[in-house]
């Protein structure tokens, strides 16, 4: 009996762990996600930088993670491109042309807290699609997480 329960346990844990990942962020969790990291960003810079780009657990939920950018458009962290952080992304853009980076830290400039559209490669499908992201101004810094319009 004891054996089978155990299975049991493991089997919920293995499929419910896979159905979890297939979900998809909703607009009111990425305000949640941003608040937290501004909150975490002020408290400690550093190590909140180093723990979203390390894709620390309590960061990366699904396909929702934070971005941080300081006011020049340079990554500081990224909950799920590494290769990012340290980069002047300024003058990047979508697969429209549209210099979203650019446009983010106008954005956070002029209004401190706002959504804001572009496309994006969907981790999971690796497809183009239309995305959303919520930012805020957390001291002198821009904390977005995103989430995808499917």
């Amino acid at each position: 009996m004891m054996k089978r329960l155990t299975l049991s346990v493991a089997a919920f844990l293995i499929f419910g762990q896979q159905a979890s990942a297939g979900e998809h962020a909703t607009a009111k969790e990425a305000e949640a996600m941003v608040g937290k990291a501004a909150k975490a960003l002020t408290a400690n810079r550093d190590a909140t930088l180093k723990s979203i780009t390390d894709k620390d657990a309590q960061w990366v939920h699904g396909d929702l993670y934070p971005m941080v950018y300081d006011m020049q458009g340079k990554c500081l962290a990224h909950g799920q491109n590494a290769k990012q952080v340290g980069k002047d992304l300024i003058d990047i853009v979508d697969a429209d042309g549209k210099e979203f980076v650019k446009e983010r830290v106008e954005l956070a400039k002029s209004k401190g807290k706002f959504w804001q559209d572009y496309k994006f490669t969907d981790p999971e499908t690796k497809k183009i699609l239309p995305k959303s992201a919520y930012c805020e101004v957390a001291s002198d810094v821009v904390v977005c997480a995103g989430v995808y319009k499917r």
